[in-house]
């Protein structure tokens, strides 16, 4: 009996030792994570593509693009930065229609780098 109560108390120990690494590692992760998403010197070409490529080129592309918003190259997404609609809809502030349409939000780092990019000027780059 004596023996059981020892083994279980090991198992236990073992199981909480085990749990508490898990998060001590999953936290290292989201404090890398945090440091990952550099809004400095943002590039058109590299991170904005991106982001519409995986986020918005589903609906917005080409003649058969919602609402008739196509973002496919720079000019076209031009138009939708100088009027203010692109970081409206990505930040979910304003008067347009909050994007990805019924969808949550876009990660915070996207939409930091979108509003950080049309801060540094929207360059084509």
């Amino acid at each position: 009996m004596k023996g059981k109560f020892i083994l279980a108390a090991i198992a236990v120990s073992g199981i909480v030792f085990y749990l508490s690494g898990c998060a001590k590692e999953s936290a290292d992760r989201l404090a890398v994570g945090s440091d990952a998403c550099d809004t400095t010197g943002v590039s058109y070409s590299t991170q904005i593509v991106s982001i519409l490529q995986d986020n918005c080129y589903t609906c917005h592309t080409g003649t058969n693009s919602f609402s008739g918003i196509d973002l496919t190259t720079y000019a076209d997404l031009k138009v939708h930065v100088d009027n203010g609609d692109l970081v409206s809809a990505v930040t979910h502030t304003g008067t347009v229609t909050p994007m990805p349409y019924q969808l949550p939000m876009l990660p915070s780092c996207e939409v930091n780098t979108i509003v950080a990019w049309v801060h540094q000027g929207a360059l084509n780059n």
